[in-house]
This record gives C-alpha cells, sequence and structure tokens, in this order.
C-alpha cells in the first residue's frame, strides 16, 4: 500500500497521531490528525481496508471535500460551507441597481464576430459621445512620512515596492483632501488583506475616534488588521458581498454615527466580489459608490440624525479647541457633518463593468446610448491596458510576454487581468494599429468613469479623476475622489 513507501528522507512511518497515507505527489506522509484507534484521515480513510465498508461522498455543500454517507446529517449541520444565518446589514441586491432585462438582449456576439463596418460605427458613436471630455486627467501623485521606512526598505521586490507607491499615493491624497483626521470611520472595500487600512492607521498615529470596516466577501488570509491593538482604534472585518451591504445597519456605525470616509485599492469594474480574475478578488467600484451616497447617506438625511461628529463640534470646550488647535487636528474636523465626508477610490477593471450595476446609466441615456453600446465599450476598455500591436517583434515574443504575466505574482489586482481573450486587440480586424486600439481603449475608460462622476454631482458630491501613480507601476492608475459639496473640494473633472 502506498502508506509503505520510503519518503525522500528514507521514513518508514508517519509521524505519531498524524495520517499514514503517503502523498505520491507531495512524496510525503498526509499531515492530518487522526481520530484516536484511526490510522487514516477521513479524507483518506478509504485506503484503509477495515474503513472500505462505508462509503465516502462529496459534501453537497462543497464538493472540495468528502463525508461518510452515513454520517452526512450530522456533517452538514457543523459543515464550514453551510449557509449561515444573515446578518442585520445584509439586505439581498440592496446596492445592485434596477434590473432591467428588456435593455439587453439574450446573446452579445464578441467584439471579434462584428464586421469592419459594425466596429467602426462603434468607434463613431464613442468618439461623438466623448466630444468635450478632458482626456488628460492631473497628475496627482502623492506620497506619506508614513510608509518612509518601508518604501525605502531593501528587501522590498518590485511587486511589494509597487503597491507602496500605491498606497502611499492614495494616503497622500486623503490627506490632501483633509479626510485624513480623527472621529471618522474609514471604509475599505475589497479590503482584502487590510494593508490600505493599515497604513491609514500608521498615518493616524493617536487620533482619537478612529473606527476602521473593512469589507472583503472571501476569507483572506495574512491579515494585518489583526495586528491592530491602539486603544484609540477600532478595526472590524464584515465577510459580505457589497452588492447586500446595508452601511446603516451595522451596529459600530449606527452607536457612533461617524462620517464616513470611502476608500479602496483596487475597485475594480462594477460589482459583487464573485468574480475571480487572474487569481485575484474582484471588487467593483459602483456597488460602493451606490453603497454609500445612495444605501447609507440618503438614509441618514432621511432620518434627520445629528450624529456624535457634529455635537462634538458644536458643543467643544475652549480648552478642547486649543487643545486641537495645538495638535493641528482642527482643521480635519468638518465644519458640517455629512453622513459621507469623502470618497478615495483607486478605478480598476473597467472590462468587468455591468449595465445593471452601473451608477452612470442616465448619463449614457442622455448621450443616446444604451446598455448594447455600454457592453461593447466595457469590452472595448480592455484595450487600454492588454492591447498589444501586432508587430512581427511583438509575435515572435507573445508567448513569452504571456508567461511573464501568469508568473507575475502580486497580491492585489492592478492591470485588468491581461490575457488573450476572444475580444483582445489580437483578434480583430487589423484595420487599427496597436497605438489606436490603446486610445480607444482610455476613451472607453474615460466615458464610462465620467458616468460615475455625473452621478456623484447629482448626489450632491464634487468628484475629481486624477492619476495617483506612474504607468510603469500600475496601468489602472485613476483616482476617483469626491468630496460634498459644502466641502472644499478638488477641481471637477470635465
Amino acid at each position: 500500500m502506498a502508506a509503505a513507501a520510503l519518503t525522500p528522507h528514507g521514513t518508514v512511518f508517519p509521524e505519531e497521531g498524524r495520517c499514514g497515507y503517503f502523498v505520491e505527489k507531495k512524496k510525503r506522509f498526509c499531515r492530518m490528525v487522526v481520530a484516536a484507534g484511526k490510522r487514516f484521515c477521513g479524507e483518506h480513510a478509504g485506503a484503509s481496508e477495515e474503513e472500505n465498508a462505508r462509503k465516502r461522498i462529496l459534501c453537497p455543500l462543497d464538493p472540495k471535500h468528502t463525508v461518510y454517507e452515513d454520517r452526512l446529517a450530522k456533517h452538514l449541520k457543523k459543515c464550514n460551507s453551510r449557509e449561515k444565518p444573515k446578518p442585520d446589514f445584509f439586505i439581498q441586491d440592496i446596492n445592485a441597481g434596477l434590473k432591467d432585462e428588456t435593455e439587453i438582449p439574450d446573446q452579445l456576439v464578441p467584439i471579434s464576430s462584428l464586421s469592419e463596418e459594425q466596429l467602426e460605427n462603434l468607434i463613431k458613436k464613442l468618439r461623438k459621445a466623448s466630444e468635450g471630455l478632458n482626456c488628460t486627467l492631473k497628475d496627482q501623485i502623492m506620497s506619506h512620512p508614513a510608509l518612509h521606512d518601508a518604501l525605502n526598505d531593501p528587501k522590498n521586490g518590485d511587486s511589494a515596492a509597487k503597491h507602496l507607491k500605491q498606497q502611499a499615493s492614495i494616503l497622500g491624497n486623503i490627506e490632501n483632501l483633509k479626510l485624513l483626521g480623527p472621529r471618522r470611520c474609514f471604509v475599505e472595500f475589497g479590503a482584502g488583506k487590510g494593508k490600505l487600512s493599515h497604513w491609514v492607521d500608521i498615518a493616524l498615529k493617536d487620533a482619537e475616534k478612529v473606527h476602521f470596516i473593512l469589507v472583503e466577501k472571501v476569507t483572506t488570509r495574512f491579515k494585518v488588521d489583526g495586528k491592530h491593538r491602539k486603544k484609540n482604534s477600532v478595526f472590524e472585518r464584515l465577510q459580505i458581498d457589497i452588492q447586500h451591504l446595508c452601511l446603516n445597519k451595522i451596529p459600530l456605525l449606527s452607536k457612533e454615527k461617524l462620517p464616513i470616509v470611502g476608500i479602496g485599492k483596487h475597485l475594480c469594474g462594477v460589482a459583487t466580489d464573485d468574480v475571480v480574475w487572474g487569481g485575484h478578488i474582484i471588487v467593483f467600484a459602483d456597488l460602493a459608490l451606490r453603497c454609500l451616497v445612495e444605501t447609507y447617506a440618503a438614509s441618514c438625511e432621511e432620518r434627520n440624525e445629528e450624529p456624535l461628529a457634529k455635537r462634538i463640534k458644536n458643543d467643544k470646550t475652549e480648552k478642547e479647541i486649543n487643545t486641537l488647535a495645538k495638535e493641528g487636528n482642527e482643521k480635519n474636523i468638518p465644519e458640517k457633518w455629512t453622513p459621507v465626508a469623502g470618497i478615495v477610490i483607486a478605478l480598476c477593471c473597467h472590462h468587468r463593468c455591468d449595465w445593471r450595476h452601473y451608477v452612470g446609466k442616465e448619463y449614457f441615456r442622455a448621450l443616446g446610448l444604451g446598455a448594447v453600446d455600454f457592453h461593447y465599450f466595457q469590452r472595448m476598455s480592455s484595450w487600454a491596458t492588454c492591447g498589444m500591436r501586432k508587430t512581427t517583434l511583438e509575435a515572435s515574443n507573445s508567448s513569452t510576454k504571456r508567461r511573464d504575466k501568469q508568473n507575475d505574482g502580486s497580491e492585489e489586482h492592478d492591470d485588468g487581468g491581461c490575457r488573450i481573450t476572444d475580444d483582445s486587440p489580437e483578434s480583430l480586424p487589423g484595420f487599427l494599429t496597436g497605438e489606436e486600439k490603446k486610445k480607444i481603449g482610455h476613451l472607453c475608460k474615460l466615458l464610462i468613469d465620467q458616468g460615475r462622476i455625473k452621478y456623484l454631482q447629482q448626489k450632491g458630491f464634487s468628484p475629481a479623476l486624477q492619476y495617483y501613480t506612474d504607468p510603469l507601476v500600475s496601468l489602472e492608475n485613476v483616482l476617483l475622489t469626491a468630496l460634498p459639496n459644502h466641502s472644499s473640494s478638488p477641481e471637477t473633472s470635465a
């Protein structure tokens, strides 16, 4: 039997209390702990002759593991994959937007199946709709002293250095917008390991009453938020899809009533964390925007609540005011309270957008565009980051480039998951050059983002788009910021 095989170190028997099944692929024994009197763990019990009479079947809740058929009922009651009770802040599809299936045909052909004339007509529509838009965004590449040591750590690899530069610039932009201060709650969408919130917390030092809510659908390894033990900071991680998140039902927010600062890196496309792209979890910007300015802000304004932050501002004693002035924090207290004090999110993956969730539908319709146009524009947006010129040199190196892309591991999703798909530039008619396709891709991104700008303006915000990092650091280098209209706001993008 396999369990009697020798390991590379010559060990005949497994460790005491461990499974006796030899995993041929790993050239070692299984390391799972076994029950008293058993030789094999549950997964490998079939390898034991005395256990053969008991049949193991796939778990109906999660086929990645098995269970004894005669113990299925008991297993289903405690299986980690069982449906758990929904928290109060879970409201089905609250941020999803209206579903109008009549707008979208049942089947849309890929771009590669369009005729040259159809593709030309789409591009004409795009250029007409984009007339008057400012295609050159302002450079707002910043840094922050909180990351100085980390940025200059010689142990950093290329990937770590790139992420640190992006985090430093996002943090610098948060401070530049006067959002980096005490008595507020930072909500990080698509938090992953929670590193962006980590650096915000480091930058705030001992600022009082600072809360962090980290939203991430999947279980994440190597989280950094669990390491924070400062008495003035509270970290809470919510494992939930943004599509179903109702912020005003979160006990921490309903109790403290602090103004929210929404942050994220990278907030891809539109929607739920359900999609895995290139090994990374995708979190979409449109659901986060709707979660903040519709679900939360609108609800707070309807109730006409006066949160703690405003009461503290109005009720401060002269001594407190002088103390805040000495600490340089007075300017960071909102003069007029708003449920959402600001939004700072790095955008990404426009090619993963979805018409239902998109917040700029009204803007598109005003331009004479609809769901079908949006579908093709969001697909064409991938040309901005995945476009490759059909030169002889690139043709010879294409396989090497793809291998490099696959092997370039990074902790977060940055560059749109560049992969050769049916809609990629390499599979399209050759009447466009690589540079033209790249410009069209950027134009699609800009038009989609402009819909978000118009949406935020209608909701009482002063939004802006800017480049926050060099394209050599990340091809997805656009930052969306927004402040309430009564605040000092960045220059609104055209």
